[in-house]
């Protein structure tokens, strides 16, 4: 199909890119993780499991648009169902960022674990539906999202990063300093 081939160098390149953020993200977990916090595990599935299911989620669709597909319908059949599941998935994160009691999600923590993940999960769906007619149209959407996904996975683990950094270990070394 013509209008994938056009698309191969952007699919590489965010593809390779995101692969190597992944491998990063798990190894700052691995690093952060010898001082947990009591409440952790529901902050991890509120702030930490989402970045890597959206960097996963921009690798699937990149390995996924790099297939030699006949034709835009079983592809873009395949990416509609992961914005669905995207949307879905992020609905749920909502649920757990309100949930939580580890930290109070300020208004950008809610922009970027939830209305921007459910607008790019949101963008794949809708862009399945006019990939038939509109298949150039639907593939910029696609990337677009794609893209999406990819800067809010760097911003939520360089917010998370920095928050255990700059907050929390900061909270943990005055805690030891003898009363003042």
């Amino acid at each position: 199909m013509p209008e994938l081939a056009e698309w191969e160098s952007f699919y590489v390149i965010v593809g390779g890119g995101v692969a190597a953020l992944i491998g990063l993200q798990f190894v700052v977990l691995t690093l952060i993780a010898e001082k947990p916090h009591l409440s952790a595990p529901e902050a991890s599935a509120a702030f930490a499991t989402p970045t890597i299911v959206h960097f996963s989620t921009v690798l699937l669709v990149a390995a996924v648009l790099r297939v030699p597909w006949q034709g835009v319908a079983a592809v873009s059949t395949l990416w509609g169902l992961v914005g669905l599941s995207g949307a879905a998935y992020t609905v749920l994160v909502a649920r757990r960022v309100r949930l939580q009691t580890a930290y109070r999600p300020d208004l950008e923590d809610w922009l970027f674990h939830s209305l921007l993940p459910l607008a790019a999960y949101a963008v794949l769906a809708l862009s399945a539906l006019a990939a038939r007619t509109h298949a150039h149209e639907a593939l910029i959407c696609v990337g677009a999202a794609t893209l999406l996904l990819l800067f809010i996975g760097i911003h939520n683990a360089w917010d998370a990063v920095s928050y255990y950094v700059f907050v929390r270990m900061r909270k943990a070394k005055d805690a030891e300093l003898p009363g003042e």
